[in-house]
């Protein structure tokens, strides 16, 4: 009769041996099964459920600013956070004589991802709150940073880094980007994690970016024949469902770093994108034409006006009158009726090319395409 450390000794070469398998199968697959060319990384198309970050805000102050701070008036708050500040510290002060333009109130936020653990470094991002001209040269004070539940998670403090500068004289001035935002580079600590034990699932979830059904069961179908079982299912357009097999249950790293590395080549509905603000025009691989003949001419009517005037004869009894004059200019260009069967892309952009349409024609035949029910593509317009 065996003992159970007999039995303990026999399941772990047991569990060893399944799991170097299934890391040959997931190499086995990437290297002999053809890649396609628009294939992606399934790291790209989805986000794997637990591995998210948490936004952290916090209210702090920065000081050491050289003149440019908040103003004494409209920024009530800073002075009434400095004195309670100060207040703290054992300092005594009156309201009354402060004068913030060396200090700025600030609102100070991160991302903390959930496998933060006390001690992490967080970069952080300090955005003035009041009306303060620039934070160049500002160190932040010690800043408690919240989650959404209210509890302090990170203690933010550091000397800012800005993108800008911002120069002012008596009678010019001169700025370069934003001088009211900046960073601090690994500016906060950690003090408390997030309780979340990311080994401990037995099924995980795959969120796409994309919800499409096409892209969604090839990622299912990939999974499975990477694994060999049917671990992946669909729970509806955007979410698959992965059971965890055995031999990776409280060890997914190895699981998830295989897994995010399948190449999927994701398929998307018909699209148009039209940005009337600055005359971009993106059109997807799918888009298709039906025949159809387009014909696009510029209209440009030009007006004038002018003025005359009507004088009499010397030692005339008439008046000087002054009469308008309108002269209007009418100019169409000529343009032939051409015939475009764009089953493709390609062809597309080939038809509208040989009448010449400019980013903004292609905008008006576009929209009039839809309406005559010739292009297949949702057409969204920004």
């Amino acid at each position: 009769m065996k003992t159970a450390s007999m039995k303990k000794s026999t399941q772990t070469p047991q569990r060893l041996r399944a799991f170097v398998l299934v890391a040959v199968a997931v190499l086995l697959a990437g290297l002999l099964c053809p890649v396609p060319a628009d294939a992606v990384r399934l790291k790209d198309l989805a986000s794997f459920g637990g591995v998210r970050n948490n936004s952290l805000v916090g209210y702090g102050l920065v000081v050491g600013l050289s003149g440019t701070g908040d103003k004494s008036s409209g920024s009530q708050f800073t002075i009434q956070s400095m004195v309670s500040m100060l207040d703290r510290l054992g300092v005594a002060v009156d309201q009354a004589q402060l004068k913030p333009k060396n200090v700025a109130a600030v609102m100070v936020t991160a991302r903390m991802p959930v496998s933060s653990k006390p001690g992490s470094r967080l970069d952080v991002t300090v955005s003035s709150l009041g009306n303060a001209q620039s934070l160049l040269g500002g160190i932040l004070l010690l800043t408690p940073l919240r989650g959404v539940d209210g509890n302090v998670y990170a203690l933010a403090q550091g000397a800012l880094a800005l993108g800008g500068v911002s120069v002012q004289g008596a009678a010019a001035s001169a700025q370069k980007n934003i001088t009211t935002v900046g960073s601090v580079p690994n500016g906060a600590t950690v003090e408390r994690g997030v309780p979340f034990k990311y080994n401990s699932q037995d099924e995980l979830t795959l969120q796409m970016n994309v919800a499409d059904f096409s892209t969604t069961m090839s990622v299912v179908n990939i999974i499975n024949e990477t694994l060999g079982q049917e671990y992946a299912k669909a729970d509806d357009v955007s979410n698959v469902r992965l059971r965890v097999p055995q031999e990776f249950r409280g060890n997914l790293v190895p699981l998830m770093a295989s897994l995010e590395n399948l190449e999927i080549s994701p398929d998307a509905k018909a699209k148009v994108v039209v940005d009337e603000k600055t005359g971009t025009v993106v059109l997807g691989r799918n888009v298709r034409l039906s025949k159809v003949a387009v014909a696009h001419g510029n209209l440009q009517i030009v007006i004038r006006e002018g003025a005359d005037v009507s004088q009499p004869a010397p030692f005339g009894a008439g008046e000087t009158v002054a009469t308008p004059t309108t002269e209007i200019g009418v100019q169409e260009d000529n343009k032939r009726l051409v015939m475009m069967e764009g089953a493709t892309l390609q062809e597309l952009i080939d038809g509208l090319n040989t009448i010449g349409a400019t980013p903004r024609d292609l905008i008006s035949i576009l929209k009039t395409l839809k309406t005559a029910g010739a292009l297949h593509a949702d057409l969204e317009v920004m």
